[in-house]
């Protein structure tokens, strides 16, 4: 049986998590367009995690620009429940 992945949406300022390990940005296409983002896949606490910056890195997005089809389409594509 598989173990599916955690994901995160994190806000602003949270691009930086303690023990985040294995990490690498990973480009996803997908049918809605772009997601915010490169999603960044790794391991925490023994975990396989995804995170998304939700407005994107350096807050390029605003909260009324955002593609939420995409960021969840993108999340499920890379294996999160």
């Amino acid at each position: 049986m598989s173990v599916n992945r955690i994901g995160i949406i994190g806000g602003s300022g949270l691009y930086h998590i303690e023990g985040f390990t294995r990490q690498k940005w990973v480009k996803v296409k997908t049918p809605f367009g772009p997601p915010s983002d490169d999603l960044l896949t790794g391991k925490l606490a023994e975990r396989e995690m995804v995170f998304l910056p939700r407005h994107g890195r350096g807050h390029p997005i605003l909260p009324g620009e955002l593609n939420h089809r995409a960021n969840i389409w993108a999340m499920k594509k890379l294996g999160v429940a």
